[in-house]
């Protein structure tokens, strides 16, 4: 399996956390150095390991803020 590089470039929140003390949050992340994007996902505290995610581009983390309005 190839290694992926990121690099959390905004800690925007914290929504959650577990019991375990993963916590689900909403940061922006430059993944294989490429342009940051938001990203939702679980983190393993010090952000060491990661869970399943999604990503979002500018544009489209617009649309969800603007259809939350």
């Amino acid at each position: 399996m190839s290694n992926i590089k990121y690099e959390i470039v905004e800690e925007i929140a914290v929504l959650s956390e577990s019991v375990k003390g993963w916590t689900k949050e909403l940061n922006l992340v430059s993944w294989n150095d490429r342009e940051p994007k938001y990203d939702l996902r679980e983190w393993a505290p010090e952000h060491e390991k990661m869970g399943k995610g999604i990503t979002l581009t500018k544009e489209e983390m617009q649309k969800i803020v603007d259809a939350m309005k």
